[in-house]
């Protein structure tokens, strides 16, 4: 709670009463070895007058290392929930929701929390000894905590994250796609002058709006296809992209490559269906299209460091 009433105080800039907190909505992971977050969606009372904030905190204990983590905090105000469910609810189910009168305004509030397996995707392997890569390596040798510019890249996942309709596997696919999404926009934001330039893009053709929208549709065409893999050539032809300017492109715009992104949301998503869904091994390959058990749990060691049936014992 203290955490929540933290990101809450910034962003009304005045302490908030743990009583004034009425809980609408929320969701939470905690799987070991995954981003943990929570969503927490709360009644907006007439006395508040909060502002969207956001901050990014980067937590370095060097003689605790497995302790390291960079944390992400949000607060936003002005959406709104419909308090009534959803087959109670005729107007949001008749698509008539501006109509809805269960309707209230909202304050909600969002914390990730990223570890060191996380972010390594992330740290450049070339020798840079730039702020990001000090940073996403814990080789930055004191803690900070920064507010964070809330830029319409990062509004658009967060809208995102609070406003999606997907349930159970989609969602969870969903949030750690767009998690990562938030966490690069987050540094983006955050570096400023620190490496100035970075953000330019290097690729030129990623400079026209409609070549960066077929990468970003390549990324949703992954996700839908987390269980059934694609390749490279048939993302490209989905995309109608040349393949070469798709690889360039997604390595640009994601900081990772097509295969290791694609690998990352397949073992996060399945994390959650053995840890959070309790399904077996044997049906988590199935689902993750995999030819074999030997092959899936490979796989899942190489990404974690777990054994597949590890996880469980955690």
């Amino acid at each position: 709670m203290q955490q929540t009433l933290d990101i809450l105080d910034v962003a009304q800039k005045r302490p908030i009463m743990v009583e004034d907190l009425s809980l609408l909505q929320e969701r939470e992971r905690l799987t070991p070895g995954s981003v943990r977050y929570s969503i927490k969606r709360y009644r907006k009372l007439s006395q508040w007058e909060t502002e969207d904030v956001g901050m990014l905190a980067y937590n370095y204990k060097k003689n605790e290392p497995a302790e390291n983590s960079l944390e992400l905090k949000f607060c936003i105000t002005g959406n709104m929930y419909c308090n009534g469910k959803s087959y109670e609810c005729g107007e949001c189910r008749s698509g008539m929701s501006k109509n809805c009168v269960a309707k209230e305004e909202t304050v909600d509030v969002l914390h990730f929390t990223f570890l060191t397996e996380h972010l390594q995707q992330f740290v450049k392997t070339t020798r840079s000894a730039s702020f990001t890569n000090r940073v996403l390596s814990f080789k930055h040798s004191s803690s900070f905590s920064k507010m964070l510019p809330l830029c319409s890249r990062t509004r658009m996942s967060l809208e995102s994250l609070l406003n999606n309709a997907y349930v159970e596997s989609l969602e969870n696919i969903y949030i750690n796609a767009q998690t990562q999404m938030l966490l690069l926009y987050s540094l983006e934001c955050m570096l400023g002058d620190n490496d100035k330039g970075e953000e330019a893009f290097t690729c030129k053709f990623l400079t026209n709006d409609v070549d960066r929208d077929k990468i970003l549709k390549a990324r949703d065409i992954l996700l839908q296809n987390i269980g059934d893999p694609i390749t490279i050539k048939n993302l490209s032809r989905r995309v109608a992209i040349n393949e070469c300017y798709l690889k360039k492109g997604f390595k640009e715009i994601f900081g990772t490559t097509i295969f290791d992104f694609y690998q990352s949301q397949r073992m996060e998503h399945a994390k959650y269906l053995l840890y959070e869904k309790g399904l077996s091994v044997t049906d988590v390959s199935l689902m993750l299209g995999y030819s074999s058990i030997s092959h899936f749990s490979t796989a899942f060691k190489k990404h974690t460091g777990l054994k597949p049936c590890e996880l469980l014992l955690r």
